[in-house]
């Protein structure tokens, strides 16, 4: 029931704000996101990690004829997404009060709608409830960058929704299949699609119908090419929601779908992936370097990021697996705080080129402060979000091959040339025609960026709040994949 009402709660939210007029559409909304962080903690108080099978799971025949279920539930991987998707809601909506955006109920309501679909990725337990659920995210995200995005929006998103809808049709097309392959009646539940045994020839194919669906939405190379214009052509808010979020659908798809259903379409081509992976972390990090775009180079930070994320997942190994699973929380933290105070630089100097800007810190000991705090998270330092991983990612990927590690961990390396580099032309130096009378942090910018910094040092200190309660899911995973 819990989970149920965490999935319908935004929607009817939603409707609520619609019918709403002017500047109390967003007071509701993000009075609504607060209750599904309240309901998600209660959610994670009555959780118990050691319990492998889907908690407050709901199944209730969808389309019976067909063997297609209304299954919903959770396991300790699917609560953190939860987790970090109820957390993060709350934050972005907050941080979007100091625009006014046209037709605000419009606005706000698409971003509960949104946060439902979102909720429906990580929970559902049926291959085309999942499905479902996945097309839902995209809708609200759609018309959000369309309608309030700029001046290139409509080309960019129309690009990314393209995009989108290629590799969820090539998904599709992998899970009719593996219905069909379901014994009986068939059915389209998660654990009869891991009870298949299928040959490698099939799961060959398979693999790469459900990995480029998962591939584009992450993004990895070379199914990136959607990502920077349409995290720099957005309005602050969707890039948020994009980039913290929703990029882990394509993620938590990889660890849900495709790993224990085709194991050994994963056995063939897990060393293209990784290749892959690594060649997207060290690609995306010299473009990163040269940016002068704050929002691009951001863009390319995170699909360096996810990189790594992707690399360690596809080692096969307890570390690569819980590295992904904690760095995803790390991330989605991260990118959401750096890219709302590149948000804020911007609604102050209506510029966000690099050359243009610095001296920031001249007047902004708070706004210097937590952008230091968020760039070091990012850059892994020890302590902090980042660090830990980072850590468990790369030594899942030496597990894998001593080479591939090698190459991996220059992330550190230039992730740190790119966020210095940075924060030195933006902060330091003397002020420009851009930042003369630059101010601090406002009351609500302080609110929102408080609980992302409190979230970088508890991951940093204490990792063992969130890891275990992924373990033992991630060892449930394990023993799925190589059965």
């Amino acid at each position: 029931m819990i989970t149920a009402l965490l999935l319908f709660w935004p929607a009817l939210a939603a409707l609520v704000v619609l019918l709403l007029k002017g500047q109390g559409a967003k007071k509701v909304a993000f009075v609504a996101a607060l209750v599904e962080f309240a309901i998600a903690l209660f959610a994670t108080a009555g959780f118990t990690p050691e319990v492998t099978a889907p908690q407050y799971a709901l199944d209730i025949p969808w389309i019976a004829s067909a063997g297609i279920g209304f299954s919903i539930g959770m396991d300790g991987i699917s609560l953190l997404m939860v987790l970090l998707t109820t957390f993060l809601i709350p934050l972005i909506i907050l941080s979007a009060f100091k625009h006014d955006y046209k037709n605000p109920n419009v606005f706000y309501a698409l971003i509960l709608f949104m946060q439902t679909g979102l909720i429906g990725v990580f929970v559902s337990l049926d291959a085309f409830l999942f499905y479902f659920f996945w097309e839902v995210a995209l809708i609200p995200i759609y018309f959000i960058a369309a309608i309030w995005g700029g001046e290139n929006r409509i080309k960019v998103t129309f690009k990314f929704f393209v995009y989108t809808i290629f590799g969820s049709l090539f998904m599709l097309a992998a899970f009719v299949y593996l219905y069909f392959q379901t014994p009986g009646t068939h059915t389209s539940n998660v654990n009869a699609f891991y009870q298949l045994a299928l040959d490698s020839s099939s799961q060959g194919w398979i693999f790469w119908f459900l990995f480029l669906a998962f591939a584009i939405k992450m993004p990895v190379f070379p199914f990136h090419t959607w990502q920077p214009d349409t995290y720099t052509e957005s309005p602050a808010p969707a890039t948020m929601l994009l980039s913290g979020i929703m990029l882990k659908m394509g993620i938590y798809g990889v660890l849900r779908w495709l790993l224990p259903v085709v194991p050994l379409g994963v056995s063939q081509w897990d060393e293209v992936v990784l290749i892959l992976s690594i060649i997207g972390i060290v690609y995306a990090s010299v473009i990163a370097i040269r940016q002068q775009d704050l929002k691009r180079l951001i863009a390319y930070s995170s699909i360096a990021h996810v990189g790594l994320i992707s690399a360690g997942i596809f080692t096969l190994n307890e570390q690569g697996l819980q590295g992904g699973v904690i760095q995803m929380l790390s991330h989605g933290i991260n990118v959401v705080g750096l890219f709302f105070i590149i948000d804020i630089i911007y609604s102050r100097t209506k510029t966000r080129e690099i050359s243009s800007l610095g001296g920031i810190t001249q007047t902004t000991p708070a706004l210097s402060i937590f952008f230091m705090i968020l760039l070091l998270g990012s850059v892994a330092l020890p302590l902090t979000n980042g660090f830990v991983g980072e850590f468990l990612l790369l030594s899942g990927v030496f597990q894998f091959n001593n080479y591939f590690g090698a190459i991996a961990g220059l992330t550190i390396i230039l992730g740190a040339v790119y966020m210095l580099r940075m924060f030195q032309g933006v902060m330091f130096g003397n002020k420009s025609t851009h930042t003369e009378g630059f101010t601090d942090l406002t009351f609500t910018e302080m609110a929102v960026l408080i609980p992302l910094v409190i979230m970088v040092f508890w991951i940093g200190l204490f990792p063992n709040t969130f890891l275990s309660i992924s373990e033992p899911a991630v060892i449930n995973l394990l023993s799925i994949i190589k059965r």
